[in-house]
């Protein structure tokens, strides 16, 4: 196997988790850090550009590798995952072998170059 599922965990990610924060004037979801930083392979698998109202943003999609734990298991796609400062929505997660390795498809909206 040379594809990223097999690749090594050579990045940091940071997943979070959103909980209800009351703003003084109601109670409004937050996302804040869940858990510890964690060891991943990424492989971008698209991307594409837009200009609306003179911005241009671009969206990326990719696949996160991470091993499989209690921790990771237990995340789902209300999470988000932080990469380099960008946060990804996560679109799916599935079981990668006999539950070795877990692969997360995720997308996010850049800027900057980012991601």
């Amino acid at each position: 196997m040379n594809d990223h599922r097999a690749g090594s965990l050579d990045r940091r990610i940071q997943f979070r988790r959103a909980a209800l924060v009351d703003d003084g004037f109601q109670e409004v979801e937050a996302f804040a850090d869940h858990g510890g930083p964690v060891w991943a392979s990424k492989k971008d698998v698209s991307d594409g550009e837009r200009m609306s109202a003179g911005n241009v943003s671009a969206s990326l999609t990719a696949r996160f590798v991470v091993r499989s734990s209690a921790f990771t298991r237990d995340l789902t796609a209300k999470d988000r995952l932080v990469y380099r400062g960008v946060a990804f929505e996560i679109f799916g997660i599935k079981e990668i072998g006999r539950n070795d390795r877990l692969e997360i498809t995720a997308g996010a909206e850049v800027s900057n170059g980012n991601g």
